[in-house]
C-alpha cells in the first residue's frame, strides 16, 4: 500500500512551510497569530481584490434605477 505524500505549503503571512493537514485549525496559516494578522490587514484594506471599477460603476448605477 503506497503511503500518501506530504504536501507542504508556505503560510500566506509568515511563509514559514506548514504541512497540508486537515488537523490545523488555522489552515492555510501556521498559527492563530499569522491568521489574525491577515484579517487586521484585510480590515485595514492593505489587501484587495482587483477589479474592473467601470464595470462596477455600471452595475451600481442599474440598480438605483427605478423600474
Amino acid at each position: 500500500m503506497n503511503k500518501p505524500s506530504t504536501i507542504t505549503v508556505p503560510c500566506p503571512q509568515c511563509k514559514t512551510e506548514l504541512v497540508w493537514d486537515t488537523n490545523n485549525p488555522f489552515r492555510p496559516f501556521c498559527s492563530d497569530t499569522c491568521k489574525n494578522h491577515d484579517l487586521i490587514a484585510w480590515a485595514n484594506e492593505e489587501h484587495n481584490i482587483p477589479g474592473d471599477s467601470l464595470h462596477d460603476d455600471v452595475l451600481s448605477r442599474d440598480l438605483e434605477q427605478d423600474y
